[in-house]
């Protein structure tokens, strides 16, 4: 019995050890158009950074607003980051926005669209927390 029970947490131990974070973890999208695949980059990202995300309604007036087009290969690897609007006043905003889509790379691979580019918009929280427009709570 002690052999068994040794044996299990063992084997407890080195599945844990083995967990894949979730940036990591290789998923697959079958949206065909890159406004669909929005909703798929989104809860990648929001996968990736739980607690990250800012929680309920935002607030009425944000830190900062960042318009992003992200360029994916076909196996879901950030090809290009490109700032389509960014905030004068926060430009460390910018650098963290851009930093944390590439550490959650790669995306979900975009199985029917091949090499694709898509648009989401960062509302980002004065605690740095963020919401992406595209599965936002909405806003007082």
């Amino acid at each position: 019995m002690l052999r068994r029970l040794c044996a299990l947490s063992l084997l407890a131990v080195s599945l844990g050890a083995a967990a894949v974070p979730a940036s990591k973890l290789r998923t697959v999208s079958m949206a065909d158009t890159p406004k669909a695949y929005r909703v798929d980059g989104a809860r990648h990202l929001y996968a990736a950074y739980p607690e990250r995300i800012y929680k309920g309604v935002l607030p009425p007036l944000l830190h900062a607003i960042v318009v992003v087009e992200t360029e994916i290969d076909e196996g879901g690897h950030v090809r290009d980051i490109r700032m389509i609007r960014t905030p004068s006043h926060a430009p460390d905003v910018v650098v963290k926005v851009r930093d944390m889509i590439r550490a959650a790379s790669p995306l979900p691979a975009p199985q029917r669209m091949g090499n694709t580019k898509y648009l989401d918009i960062w509302l980002v929280h004065k605690s740095g927390r963020f919401q992406l427009d595209t599965l936002t709570e909405g806003q007082r």
